[in-house]
C-alpha cells in the first residue's frame, strides 16, 4: 500500500481526502455511515461569532450535473459549536481531525470567531477562512473579490491565532492566481480552491427563480473543469500547499486535481447523493497509487505531462 500521509506544511494529515465545508454538516450527521476519523479531515460547516439563521427557503435547486444552493451560512454560532455536545465535543470524542471553516460580515467578526476558537483550540487542526462573504462595511463587496479586503482580513486573523490558516478562494474573479498570491503574502499557510460559482435557475412555469435568494452557489460535477484549471493556476502562483475541490465524485476526479498541483482534495456535493463518497474516493486513490507503483501521494502531485 502507498503511503497516504499528507504534508500541508503546518498541517499534517493521515490522508489527502477532506470533506468540503457545508456538505458534511458538523460530522455527527454522517458518523452512522462510517468512522469519520478515517478521513484526512472533517471540514465543518461555516462558523460565525453569532447564531445565524441563513437565507429564506427554497434554498437548494438541482441543475444539470450539479446543484445551486443559497443556504446563507446558517450555523449555531461559535459558543454552541465549541460546547454543544453534537458539535466539537462529539468530533473530539470520535477522534476526527477537525478543520473549522469561519466567516464574518466584517474584519472584526472574522477576528472575533478566530480568537474564540484560538482560546479553545484543543482538537482543532486548522481554520479555513471563507472569504466569499460580503463585507457589510464596504457596501456588500465580497472579501474574496477585492485584493485589499482579502489581504486585510487574512492579516488580521493571522494576529488572532497560531492555528494553520487555509484561505478558501472564490472562483468569481478574473485572475485567481493574483488572489492566491495575495493570500500567501498576507499570512495564509494553505490555499483551498474553489468555492462555488455564482449561478441561477428559473422555473419556466412559474417564471420565478428556483431559489428564494435568486442567485446561489453552483457546485457539483458541472464545475470540475473550472476547478481543475484554477487549481493548476494557483499551484503555479504560490509556494504554499493547495487543496483542490469542485465536482469531485470519484477517485479519478481526485487524481486530476493532484496532477494539476493539489496536495489534498475535498469531496463536497457528491456526499448528498452518496454519504460514502469520501471513503470511496479515498479507497480509489489508494488503488490508483498501487496500480501505478506510486509510493506516496507526492509521486503524482503536479505531475501532469505535456
Amino acid at each position: 500500500m502507498a503511503d497516504l500521509k499528507t504534508d500541508l506544511g503546518k498541517l499534517k494529515l493521515k490522508n489527502p481526502v477532506l470533506t468540503a465545508s457545508g456538505t458534511f454538516g458538523y460530522g455527527s450527521e454522517y458518523s452512522e455511515y462510517f468512522d469519520i476519523s478515517k478521513l484526512g479531515a472533517v471540514v465543518v460547516k461555516g462558523i460565525s461569532s453569532f447564531v445565524w439563521e441563513g437565507n429564506p427557503t427554497p434554498r437548494v435547486a438541482e441543475t444539470s450535473s450539479g446543484m445551486l444552493n443559497s443556504i446563507g451560512l446558517q450555523n449555531p454560532g461559535v459558543e454552541k459549536f465549541l460546547h454543544g455536545q453534537e458539535y466539537m465535543p462529539f468530533l473530539k470524542k470520535c477522534g476526527a481531525t477537525v478543520i473549522v471553516n469561519i466567516w464574518g460580515r466584517s474584519v472584526e467578526e472574522y477576528c472575533d470567531v478566530a480568537s474564540k476558537l484560538e482560546a479553545e483550540k484543543d482538537g482543532i487542526a486548522a481554520l479555513e477562512i471563507n472569504i466569499s462573504c460580503p463585507n457589510i462595511k464596504a457596501g456588500g463587496i465580497a472579501f474574496g473579490t477585492d485584493l485589499n479586503l482579502l489581504a486585510r482580513v487574512i492579516s488580521e486573523i493571522r494576529k488572532e491565532t497560531s492555528l494553520p490558516l487555509i484561505t478558501k478562494l472564490s472562483p468569481n474573479v478574473t485572475n485567481i492566481a493574483e488572489f492566491a498570491k495575495a493570500a500567501e503574502d498576507s499570512g495564509s499557510d494553505i490555499i483551498s480552491v474553489i468555492n462555488t460559482l455564482i449561478g441561477m435557475a428559473i422555473d419556466i412555469e412559474t417564471r420565478k427563480p428556483k431559489i428564494a435568494n435568486i442567485k446561489g452557489g453552483l457546485s457539483g460535477p458541472a464545475i470540475k473543469p473550472v476547478a481543475v484549471r484554477m487549481v493548476y493556476d494557483v499551484s503555479k502562483a504560490v509556494k504554499i500547499p493547495v487543496i483542490g475541490m469542485g465536482g469531485i465524485v470519484t477517485a479519478e476526479d481526485a487524481i486530476e486535481f493532484f496532477l494539476a498541483g493539489a496536495k489534498a482534495v475535498a469531496v463536497g456535493t457528491a456526499i448528498f447523493a452518496d454519504p460514502m463518497a469520501p471513503m470511496k474516493v479515498l479507497e480509489g486513490i489508494n488503488q490508483y497509487l498501487d496500480s501505478h507503483n506510486c509510493k506516496s501521494i507526492s509521486d503524482i502531485v503536479g505531475k501532469m505531462g505535456k
